[in-house]
């Protein structure tokens, strides 16, 4: 689906409405010094292969665009170039990370953004980029800057929501009151921790290489936004190595705290078998019922017995309660 299709020159808008493909790859022809925005979502293969033969766009980068399911990367042909991001928003509900990809066409005269999934919205990025005529002038790569600038934006509510979901986790383990084992929820996360990821670092070589000096396209300013994206990006991948460290010894911590409560319980298991054992082992011994066994006649034998049962199990059950193990 082609969600805005639109020719720019000078910093503005050339027209009302979006335009066809067979239009946009018109006037980009007719027009040097302009350039087509193009935008679609989830295009099917009819689609694709209209904006694939009107721009010319290489067939390898196009297959990947249909297909999705790419890493990040910018992959370069000569005067173009094919960029792959990872968008992401974070579900509370599930504490999981929903992905989504942005595939982008860059060459001369032409940005072609398609998007898979529903993270980051990318409509309001027009909309602001339309209200900077200065930055709209630099061309296609001021597009670029701007989707990045958003998709980078919106990592940073993921990466709280990581951290809150982390934050519970520690506090949970080391809840005294708190028995449940935390070690399924941990290996969760962790899970969306190393998907996130591997959305976060490849891309800061992909942005290395797009505001590369050797990038005639790409004007000092707009290296300098770029610079700026990048070192968010950087900061959002230390985050994400610091929870990712921290999530590991938590984990250490709950095995440690699993370890613990599993010796309580063995601790006490071990303690009422003991009580128990004693007056089994008396009672067994005078039920053997031999006929020379001393005190087998005596009359005080049944409640001596009884009394002697009763006197070892409750000084046993004191000396375990003394020692913590009841």
């Amino acid at each position: 689906m082609i969600v805005d299709c639109a020719h720019y020159r000078d910093g503005s808008r050339q027209h009302e409405g979006p335009l066809s493909v067979e239009d946009a790859a018109k006037r980009r022809e007719a027009d040097d010094l302009g350039f087509v925005w193009l935008g679609l979502y989830e295009p099917d293969e009819q689609e694709m292969a209209e904006v694939a033969e009107r721009f010319d766009l290489p067939e390898l980068a196009v297959e990947d665009a249909m297909q999705a399911h790419q890493r990040p990367k910018l992959e370069d042909y000569g005067k173009s170039y094919f960029l792959v991001v990872h968008t992401a928003r974070y579900i509370d509900e599930r504490e999981e990370v929903e992905f989504g990809e942005v595939h982008v066409f860059g060459g001369p005269g032409y940005v072609i953004i398609v998007r898979h999934g529903e993270a980051s919205e990318l409509h309001t990025v027009r909309e602001r980029l339309e209200q900077n005529p200065e930055l709209l002038r630099e061309g296609p790569p001021a597009a670029v800057w701007a989707v990045l600038d958003k998709i980078v934006d919106d990592y940073e509510p993921v990466i709280q929501g990581l951290d809150n979901d982390v934050e519970e986790v520690e506090v949970a383990v080391f809840q005294t009151t708190d028995t449940e084992d935390q070690s399924r929820r941990i290996y969760f996360l962790r899970r969306e921790l190393a998907e996130f990821y591997r959305a976060v670092h490849p891309l800061l070589l992909a942005l290395d290489q797009l505001e590369s000096a050797n990038r005639a396209a790409v004007s000092a300013v707009l290296r300098e936004h770029l610079r700026d994206v990048e070192d968010h990006l950087k900061r959002i991948e230390e985050e994400l190595i610091t929870q990712r460290e921290l999530l590991s010894s938590i984990l250490q911590a709950n095995l440690s705290v699993v370890a613990v409560q599993q010796n309580d319980v063995v601790k006490r298991i071990s303690s009422w078998a003991a009580v128990i054992a004693v007056p089994t082992l008396v009672a067994s011994i005078y039920g053997m019922n031999f006929k020379n066994m001393p005190e087998l006649r005596w009359t005080y034998g049944y409640p001596y017995a009884l009394g002697l049962m009763i006197v070892v199990g409750v000084v046993l059950h004191r000396l375990f309660r003394r020692a913590g193990w009841l």
